[in-house]
Parts: C-alpha cells; sequence; structure tokens
C-alpha cells in the first residue's frame, strides 16, 4: 500500500496534501469467499458502522459464516441480527448456489471486467458490490466502484472541485489514477471516514511517507 501511495501522491498534489494529512491508508483486507461477500452486501446502502454491527452480531450467532452457517439461520434469526428482508434473500440465493457449485466464487485468471461480470451473475450481487469485493478481498489494485457516494464526495473535498461530481464524471477522472485506482479510492475513502480519527477510533498506527 506504501509504494503505490507514494506514487499517486508524487503524481498529484492533492493526494500528497491527503496522505500528508492523514497518513497512508489501511488496507481494508478481507478474506476471499462468501463471509467477506455478505460484509459486502451489508454495506449496500447503509453506514460501514451499521453494517459492522449487523456482520458482528451474524458471526456471534452463527460462528464463522459460510453458505452452510448461513443457511442454518432462520429469516426471522436474520432479521434480529439486521438483515432486511431483501439482503436476507440475496445472501441465501448465494449460499444455496455456492454449495451446489462453490466455483461461481472463483476469479483466479480472470480480467477485472469478466471477474465483475462472473460475480454479478449472482442474485442480489450488482457492480458495486462485485467490484468492492475484488478491491477488499481480491487486493486488484487498479478497480473503481461506479456509484459510491463517500467517494464523489471526498473527491468533491480532496480535489476542490467546488461541488460534488456525478458517478459518470467521477469514473472518468478516476481514469488518470490508473493503475492504481483501488489505492486511490482507499486515499478518498480513508480522508471521508476521518483519516487520523478513523485510524485512533480503530486502533490503527498512522503511517506516513
Amino acid at each position: 500500500m506504501i509504494a503505490p501511495a507514494r506514487a499517486l501522491a508524487e503524481m498529484f498534489p492533492y493526494f500528497a496534501r491527503c496522505v500528508d494529512r492523514n497518513g497512508v491508508p489501511p488496507l481494508w483486507k478481507r478474506e476471499l469467499g462468501f463471509g467477506s461477500l455478505v460484509h459486502i452486501i451489508l454495506e449496500q446502502q447503509v453506514s460501514l458502522a451499521s453494517a459492522q454491527a449487523a456482520f458482528d452480531r451474524l458471526a456471534r450467532a452463527v460462528g464463522r459464516v459460510t453458505p452452510e452457517t448461513f443457511l442454518a439461520l432462520t429469516s426471522d434469526e436474520a432479521r434480529i441480527v439486521g438483515f432486511s428482508r431483501q439482503k436476507y434473500g440475496y445472501c441465501h440465493g448465494i449460499a444455496e448456489q455456492l454449495i451446489d457449485a462453490p466455483e461461481v466464487l472463483s476469479v483466479t485468471g480472470l480480467s477485472d471486467d469478466e471477474a465483475v461480470a462472473k460475480l454479478c451473475k449472482l442474485r442480489g450481487v450488482g457492480p458495486w458490490t462485485a467490484t468492492v469485493y475484488l478491491m477488499f478481498a481480491g487486493l486488484r489494485p487498479d478497480l473503481w466502484p461506479h456509484g459510491d457516494r463517500a467517494l464523489v464526495v471526498s473527491m468533491d473535498n480532496v480535489l476542490g472541485l467546488g461541488g460534488i461530481p456525478t458517478y459518470d464524471d467521477a469514473d472518468v477522472m478516476a481514469q488518470a489514477w490508473a493503475p492504481q485506482r483501488t489505492t486511490a479510492a482507499r486515499i478518498l475513502w480513508h480522508d471521508y471516514l476521518g483519516g487520523v480519527e478513523y485510524n485512533e477510533r480503530h486502533g490503527i498506527a498512522s503511517i506516513y511517507l
């Protein structure tokens, strides 16, 4: 994470100021597999704190989050954990599909576009969910999640745009950060979440270039 953050900071003054202020962003690494996909689905259109709380309750209820343990959860139990009916339906369907065909989550050897397209065949997984999964669990270096509200708000602040860009405009601007768009997104997310204050709340050591 340090090398790509340094490369972006050397090329773009606004990223240099951001990293000087906040330090290098966390990697936010997640395990490949069903559990991480469930966590990201929980994060759809809610705060990260709310999604994390729901996922923690799920883990306490079932232990390790796997397709098998999730399918043992009733809809009422899932509601108490914090799943909406729709998100429970998505995750239940994905769990059933993975038990029958676990290779569905295998994206080794696929291009980014191919991997996103394959994951989007799962009910409840759209381009944003698939892209974020590949960024955090797959550690793919050059992805950009279209439609992420936090990113466009952060772009306005960090780049000094004078207004929040549309998602399409953000996609175009992010092309300048290839082949390190994943790191650019992490820098922007980190700033949006509070930078050093976020690190302190989560016990993360701040690392500076």
